[in-house]
């Protein structure tokens, strides 16, 4: 009985899955229907009686579909979002049917073997320091707040205070310094670790959203005491680089200045620092293996499954500390760190294992060009929209690309923009989002799905080409 209803099940979702996928290119990209409209499809009061394994995901499957976004699509450019490669797929299936807590190794040695071999790949692609630790967490948002948990104790310590054992009150103030376009998830770690997001020192940023060095420099010079510098590859918005090489050498000056050991340097790279993967774009991120730790997605331009981000601190035992877990009834690690001490979860799935396969699939030439290909798209979409009428590209950087409209006699750029945009999504043959760039209101295309290839950018031009047309 247990055979037949997982045998049916599993036939299902994998007629329910095939259909799906196979659907991408002729489905809007778009959702059909909004959140309110999939809950009122769903059943409201709670059933009596259950339902067979197979007829439940041919419920779940006939609710769910009109409020899904085509994210496998690759004309699908909201936000940064992979497709799914057919080897992190497969990978991510067989995560679910294994079913490891991915956190103690000798509880769950293979997915916690998988995971350090994925962790050791990462560093070798993105070329940083081969003793660091490597965690996988939700995403960028999870990694940072590991990483700036990590950051704070070190910075502390160095002062003599313990902050694990006696928290925050009474610790001596730490200086946050941000770049002023500081992806909003930093801010929310800060809230996350008790520093406070108001408390963040911002750096002013050039018009194409990176750090000015200059004006690093004299931040520096004004602070006294524990101090963490933030650095951004990749700007959420125009995709500019903060100048890392610059401002590590600025960092180091200032730990020169100190007496004791109390800066650190962190990269926030949730998609950018993938170029260092890649061949044309790497030099954007030199420097960037002089810093204390790093962020980066895999559910971004590695192209696997939500959800996973990748946290990595060069020093094991400062991240260790900061956020291990002990307990008396937990094994003690062996040869190979258990994740639950380099990660905040202690249940987790082991959502490292299809990095490993796509890492598998894919080699060290196929991630390069996936990266390289990515841009180069992006670059081909930029310049098809520089080349239509009445559209302004007012910045594109990698795989990053923000227009604008002008005004018109009876709508204003801004409200015009939001035309282009409504009609654009209500027709979803392509679905970007907005943005707010250096004041101005803007649509933003993000192109990191691998599948996109040269008949998605054609498509996605004369759809906002239509858009344009019909505003006025």
């Amino acid at each position: 009985m247990l055979n037949a209803d997982f045998n049916a099940a599993l036939d299902v979702a994998n007629e329910l899955a095939r259909a799906w996928l196979a659907g991408t290119d002729e489905r809007p990209v778009t959702p059909l229907a909004d959140a309110a409209t999939v809950c009122a499809s769903l059943p409201d009061a709670l059933p009596s009686t259950g339902m067979e394994p197979a007829a439940v995901l041919r419920e779940l499957a006939a609710c769910a579909e009109p409020g899904l976004a085509g994210t496998g699509s690759g004309r699908y450019l909201a936000l940064v979002t992979g497709g799914v490669l057919p080897s992190a797929l497969g990978a991510d299936w067989l995560v679910s049917a294994w079913d490891q807590n991915a956190s103690f190794g000798e509880l769950y040695p293979a997915a916690v073997a998988i995971e350090h071999a994925a962790g050791r790949w990462i560093l070798d692609l993105l070329d940083l320091p081969e003793e660091s630790a490597v965690g996988f967490t939700t995403g960028a948002q999870g990694a940072n707040t590991a990483t700036l948990l990590a950051a704070r104790n070190s910075v502390l310590a160095a002062h003599g205070y313990d902050v694990e054992a006696r928290g925050l009150q009474g610790a001596p103030r730490v200086n946050i310094v941000v770049g002023e376009e500081q992806h909003s998830t930093v801010f929310r770690s800060l809230r996350f670790s008790g520093l406070g997001a108001d408390t963040a020192i911002r750096i002013p940023t050039d018009e194409r959203g990176r750090m000015i060095p200059l004006a690093l420099t004299a931040a520096l010079e004004l602070l006294d005491g524990p101090t963490i510098v933030y650095a951004q590859a990749g700007n959420v918005n125009g995709g500019g680089f903060d100048p890392i090489a610059e401002i590590a050498d600025i960092v180091d000056a200032h730990r020169g200045r100190r007496s004791v050991d109390d800066t650190w340097f962190h990269i926030d790279g949730a998609f950018g620092l993938w170029v260092r993967a890649g061949h044309r774009h790497r030099s954007l991120a030199d420097g960037s293996e002089r810093a204390d730790s790093w962020t980066c997605d895999a559910h971004k331009w590695l192209n696997v499954p939500y959800d996973c981000g990748i946290s990595i601190v060069r020093d094991p035992q400062v991240l260790a500390r900061a956020i291990g877990l002990q307990a008396a009834y937990l094994p003690e690690p062996g040869g190979i760190p258990n994740p639950v001490d380099l990660v905040p979860e202690a249940s987790r799935r082991a959502r490292g294992i299809p990095v490993w396969a796509v890492i598998r699939a894919l080699g060290r030439d196929g991630v390069a060009d996936l990266i390289d290909r990515g841009c180069d798209r992006a670059a081909e979409l930029a310049n098809r929209l520089r080349d239509s009428a009445g559209i302004h590209v007012r910045a594109a950087e990698i795989n990053q690309i923000i227009i604008g409209f002008d005004a018109t006699p009876t709508r204003s750029a801004h409200e015009r923009t939001q035309d282009v945009l409504a009609a654009v999504v209500a027709e979803g043959d392509c679905y970007p989002s907005s943005t707010v760039w250096k004041g101005e209101f803007g649509i933003r295309l993000s192109v990191s799905n691998w599948r996109t290839d040269e008949d998605d950018i054609g498509t996605i031009v004369a759809s906002i080409e239509r858009a344009v047309a019909g505003s006025t």
